[in-house]
């Protein structure tokens, strides 16, 4: 591309590190220097100072000048074209760089070298081969005419279509042939023109319902899904022909009507253990009334052995073995009452124990009183059960027994207990080992407390009064 000496000026480039002292006769300049010095020459010619070297050019046309050029030319003297003419040739032999060094040329010749270089220097922009218009430098032509110029030509790679660079621009991403990834991410990738069909069709990820229980499932998950689907039809496991049986239906069929299935008599818990088809069990019961009966007969009076059993067991959990019983006896005036009606009407005490494993003993109260303190007194008595350790146990008894009635006042420090205790004679029959169930009343005080003193204190108080019975092994007597 053709550049004349001024434009080549306007974009040259000096080396900096050239000075002006001792250059000059090597025909380097500074670029300042050398711009001073074509200013001096454009000031030199009148006739063309608004040119770049102008001087010279009028040098060039052996002074050929136009009519301004004449007009001024009194003042314009042959020395200073001489002078430009050297000017020009120290120019044109100044060292410079390429235009392009900005950009990685690193070219660097004479001034007079530069119209050759931009000739074949790979930087500089010369028009497209193609015609597209635009200017690009030498050595992006190549990429430019592969992949960006608008009139190259390119086969698509997919449907092989021949297209100019701008219908290859937007048939990228048309392309019906282009393999591209399914949507629902199944990580398949398949031409575009069928993605419809292998989302709807073929795509394991896609949404299918299930035709059991019409819930939707993803296709790779469906298979499972049957293995455990409450509506997935199954047969039964005893080969029984029940047919449209559905897996959530399965335990209530084995359970209630399924002819197939191996059941127990019904009457297995009495002892029956005839086992056999649901069919053949029904013929069983029928046949076998009068032997189930016995069966059952037998089951219930083990049944009651056991209720027994675990009577004696709950009763011995809640046992007293501390030695002491606090008796509560409510509903004292209906009983006292009833006491008169009746006679010889006793109460009597839950058992208790000296110790874990020692004497059992029970207290009785007559409320109208006993023997010599009958409707005048409240009599108490003791006396000594069977025990379950009583081989292991000192007779005759011999512990001393207190009986205690609390005062219910409500200033405890002013209540006044009424208190008897007795040392067992061990001569006497009461306290010598117990054979059975003992008849007697045992050993007691009939005239524990009048029914006067009973009003006049709060021994009864809520209709309720609290009798203490303590045993002790020390041989010590309440006064």
């Amino acid at each position: 591309m053709g550049r004349n000496t001024i434009t080549w000026s306007r974009t040259l480039s000096f080396p900096t590190n050239l000075s002006t002292g001792g250059s000059e006769e090597r025909g380097f300049y500074r670029q300042k220097s050398a711009v001073q010095e074509t200013r001096s020459i454009v000031c030199n010619c009148p006739a063309c100072e608004m040119i770049e070297y102008g001087s010279i050019n009028c040098w060039k046309r052996r002074h050929n000048v136009n009519q301004k050029c004449a007009n001024t030319s009194q003042n314009t003297s042959r020395t200073s074209c001489n002078g430009s003419l050297s000017s020009e040739r120290s120019l044109i032999s100044s060292y410079v760089y390429c235009i392009h060094h900005k950009e990685g040329c690193d070219w660097a010749d004479e001034l007079r070298c530069l119209k050759g270089h931009l000739m074949t220097c790979k930087y500089d922009a010369t028009p497209c081969t193609a015609h597209c218009g635009a200017k690009i430098s030498r050595f992006m032509m190549a990429d430019h005419l592969k992949f960006t110029c608008p009139r190259r030509r390119v086969v698509c790679e997919h449907c092989h279509g021949d297209f100019s660079g701008e219908q290859y621009e937007n048939h990228v991403g048309t392309c019906s042939l282009e393999p591209i990834y399914c949507d629902n991410k199944c990580g398949q990738k398949v031409p575009r023109r069928v993605l419809g069909h292998h989302k709807t069709v073929e795509c394991s990820k896609r949404l299918l319902p299930c035709r059991f229980c019409g819930k939707e499932f993803v296709a790779d998950t469906l298979q499972a899904h049957h293995g455990k689907c409450c509506r997935f039809p199954i047969t039964c496991p005893q080969g029984c022909e029940t047919t449209d049986l559905v897996r959530e239906d399965m335990d209530s069929h084995l359970k209630e009507s399924c002819p197939a299935l191996t059941v127990n008599c019904s009457f297995k818990e009495a002892g029956c253990r005839f086992k056999g088809p649901r069919y053949a069990v029904e013929k069983h019961e029928e046949d076998s009334m009068r032997q189930h009966l016995g069966l059952m007969c037998s089951f219930a009076v083990r049944q009651q052995q056991q209720l027994t059993t675990l009577r004696s067991q709950i009763s011995r959990m809640n046992l007293n073995y501390s030695g002491t019983l606090v008796w509560k006896i409510s509903d004292y005036s209906t009983r006292l009452a009833e006491a008169k009606l009746k006679e010889g009407f006793e109460l009597i005490s839950p058992p208790f124990y000296t110790s874990q494993y020692g004497y059992k003993l029970q207290a009785s109260v007559f409320l109208n009183g006993n023997g010599s303190g009958e409707n005048s007194h409240l009599s108490v008595y003791i006396k000594i059960l069977p025990g379950e350790y009583d081989a292991l146990l000192k007779w005759p008894f011999a512990h001393t027994v207190s009986f205690t009635l609390h005062d219910q006042t409500s200033n405890p420090e002013a209540a006044c207990n009424i208190v008897e205790s007795f040392i067992p004679d061990p001569t006497w029959e009461n306290f010598q080992r117990p054979s059975r169930e003992p008849d007697a009343l045992g050993f007691g005080f009939p005239r524990f407390v009048s029914h006067e003193m009973l009003k006049k204190r709060h021994f009864i108080k809520d209709d309720i009064l609290f009798l203490r019975v303590k045993v002790d092994a020390n041989k010590v007597v309440a006064v």
